[in-house]
């Protein structure tokens, strides 16, 4: 779940009493078991952010960057290293307090490109600080991961011909694509996940030079923000959530909740986009959604080529206007994207969402016009034109697969697919299939933690506020409301009136409590609300009100 900023096209324990624990210490560095020896991670937390001029194209002249580095394995920092892309901005005011970190939601969102995209709305908070950045482990930069061809085989595996009544060929394809999927990402595949990415972040934390880390996370990054704060609670600083997301649902139940959100995003769009002479599909509003189904059965039998050298098929439609139905902002530039697929069969526009909005290129072909093994064993930061086109699906899969620990057997999978698509056709019969092959993606890879379900609750940190927003297509407002309980005491609640994904961009009201919590400590009464105003932050920041 992805937030643009700019409006650019863009239950159980843990297993084994030797396993890793991640009680916080009075040091701030998570502990082991008892009777192992405790991990040195000193020369991670000496290091300190070397700042210098961003290279590429297009990249704001005040834009800077550095890297950090971090062990490959927590439990085994000597067994190799990654470095992760950092980007900033640089505080403006007199009376700076250190640095905000952000995170712009994804999973799988590359932090650097989007704030050099969209970094125009935070710029008021350099008002105290300085305004960073970050590409996660596994995401841009940072060790990219990457399935080749394995997204490709588990969308065709998972086509309109399917037969789910006896899906053992289906799994053996998606167990492939998950065999795929690692030998293209490299051993970062193994230590992906927030619960890492976390521990990350309290490495940057040190190397800005910050005792505690002031933080603002957007959709999936509410949940880095939380699994951090329930990491390192006495090292939690002023942290905003915005578009928070589950810490409990197994993924069958958000992918439905997605589905459902999304579906109700689309019929807004086609409701305002068949008031419009130059809507593809048409003006009648009854056959608009019809026609939509159809243009995305029919680029799944008849993909499309693209400028890249492979095809567009209508999964690949599906994840962009996805993309794009986050912000009514995107609905023109939606329009205008699928005019030009329709009438003309040009994808250039229609691409430029799914690969979300950053600096993102195709993999790399060889002279048979298959994908390269581009896996980066190194732990080096990768040059930007390097990133793998599919670096977004590859890790937002990566990393939700990680952070959940349901893996259903292959007879359990069997008995329940039929009824898992009836529902997700019945959530969206535009959506439901694409969030029922992300599901299934997590067939044939290791089990994830159980840490987010299991430990992330009760957190005993300075107060942090939890912006939900009633009309979010992604991360639906009742997730706030649960998330809030889950964490205790320390989660305030800001009700957004409004509509769209997240409201720090959407809602001036949000917009200015959320950096009066971040820039002076104010911090609103839990339960209040900002109405739905409908004015976007960009197009009211002049105004008081």
């Amino acid at each position: 779940m992805l937030v643009k900023l700019s409006s650019r096209p863009a239950m159980r324990r843990c297993a084994g009493a030797g396993a890793l624990t991640l009680v916080l210490l009075g040091s701030g560095l998570p502990a082991v078991a008892a009777g192992q020896p405790q991990p040195d991670l000193s020369r991670f937390y000496r290091q300190k952010a070397s700042w210098g001029a961003c290279e590429g194209p297009d990249i704001p002249k005040d834009l800077q960057c550095a890297k950090v580095t971090v062990p490959l394995d927590y439990a085994h920092p000597g067994s190799g290293t990654l470095d992760l892309a950092l980007a900033r901005y640089r505080a403006t005011g007199t009376s700076r307090v250190g640095s905000v970190l952000l995170n712009f939601g994804g999973p799988g969102g590359a932090g650097v490109s989007e704030l050099a995209a969209g970094g125009k709305e935070l710029m008021d908070l350099t008002n105290g600080y300085d305004v960073v950045t970050f590409d996660p482990r596994g995401v841009g930069r940072s060790s990219p991961v990457s399935c080749g061809d394995g997204t490709d085989q588990a969308s065709a595996a998972m086509g309109m011909n399917a037969d789910i009544s006896h899906p053992q060929a289906l799994l053996k394809e998606l167990r492939q694509a998950a065999t795929q999927c690692a030998r293209h990402s490299g051993p970062v595949l193994r230590h992906i996940g927030t619960v890492n990415a976390a521990r990350d972040m309290d490495v940057i934390r040190q190397a800005l030079g910050d005792k505690k880390l002031n933080y603002l996370g957007f959709s999936y990054g509410t949940r880095l923000g939380a699994v951090y704060a329930a990491q390192f609670p006495d090292k939690v600083g002023r942290m905003a959530l915005d578009g928070v997301d589950t810490l409990t649902e197994p993924l069958s139940e958000q992918g439905l909740a997605g589905a459902e959100g999304q579906q109700t995003a689309l019929d807004d769009f086609l409701d305002w986009c068949t008031t419009d002479i130059a809507c593809p599909f048409g003006r009648d509003r009854r056959m608009a959604g019809d026609q939509v189904v159809r243009l995305v059965r029919s680029l799944d039998e008849n993909p499309v080529p693209t400028d890249f050298g492979d095809t567009f098929s209508g999964q690949d439609l599906v994840g962009a206007i996805g993309q794009a139905l986050y912000s009514k902002e995107l609905w023109p530039s939606l329009e205008r994207a699928l005019v030009a697929l329709v009438e003309d069969g040009d994808t250039r526009r229609v691409l430029s969402f799914s690969s979300g909005g950053g600096f993102a290129v195709p993999v790399r072909q060889d002279g048979r016009g298959k994908a390269q093994d581009r896996t980066v064993r190194g732990g080096g930061l990768v040059d930007a034109q390097d990133v793998p086109a599919d670096n977004l699906p590859a890790a937002l899969m990566a990393i939700n697969c990680a952070d959940d620990p349901d893996r259903p057997t292959e007879a359990q999978i069997t008995k329940d697919l039929k009824d898992l698509r009836a529902a997700y056709d019945q959530a969206s019969p535009v959506f439901g299939r694409f969030r029922l092959t992300q599901l299934l993606m997590c067939h044939g890879r290791p089990k994830g933690t159980d840490f987010i379900r299991d430990r992330v609750k009760h957190v005993d940190s300075a107060r942090m506020l939890l912006v939900g927003t009633r009309g979010d297509p992604a991360t639906p407002y009742r997730w706030t409301v649960e998330t809030a309980r889950r964490l205790g005491s320390s989660a305030v609640v800001l009700d957004n009136k409004g509509e769209g994904h997240t409201g720090y961009s959407s809602s001036t009201c949000v917009h200015r409590k959320v950096n009066d919590f971040l820039l002076y400590g104010s911090l609103p009464a839990s339960g209040s609300s900002c109405p739905a105003d409908g004015n976007s932050w960009s197009s009211t920041a002049n105004t008081t009100n």
